[in-house]
């Protein structure tokens, strides 16, 4: 672990719980990609190698199978975001940020709370600490980025059922 991330974890963070968010967008994900659920679980051990016991650091997985496109259905990531926003979280787990959310406006909201109450966020790539302006935009970039592969996907999806559905008109016709 590089110098740089145990500077930005410091005791204040140590002082307060850690929260790992798991997600998997679908329920076919979750039965089938089972490695990426064990990848985001695995973060524990980073949450441990950085200071906090085990015992405080908290797993949340209500949302296993839910979409991250909106926090309406995302009880998990509601309550995340009031612990975080309460003061309560020193570093926030997860394996890429479009476990978190891919809406910018979720995203966006999470990181300006965590910004506020100093909570650090932590994914495959190192701890992130909102308050810092580099951090930040590196932050913003990952979710715009996510969010934006969540809309090419949908295109995609629905570019390909309108082709299925006029090649079905096509054959029929001829």
């Amino acid at each position: 672990m590089s110098t740089e991330t145990h500077q930005k974890v410091t005791a204040a963070h140590l002082a307060r719980d850690a929260h790992l968010y798991v997600r998997q967008s679908s329920l076919r994900q979750v039965m089938h990609n089972t490695e990426s659920t064990k990848r985001q679980y695995a973060l524990r051990e980073r949450a441990v190698a950085l200071g906090w016991p085990i015992e405080r650091i908290h797993t949340i997985d209500s949302d296993l199978g839910r979409s991250g496109a909106s926090a309406a259905d995302r009880d998990g990531f509601q309550q995340l975001v009031t612990q975080v926003a309460m003061g309560q979280v020193g570093i926030v787990l997860g394996l890429e940020v479009s476990r978190l959310a891919r809406n910018n406006a979720d995203w966006h909201r999470l990181i300006e709370l965590a910004a506020l109450s100093g909570t650090l966020i932590l994914d495959e790539d190192g701890v992130y600490d909102p308050a810092h302006f580099n951090d930040r935009l590196l932050l913003g970039l990952k979710g715009t980025m996510s969010e934006a592969e969540l809309h090419v996907l949908k295109a995609r999806l629905q570019g390909g059922s309108s082709r299925d559905v006029s090649a079905g008109a096509s054959v029929r016709a001829t």
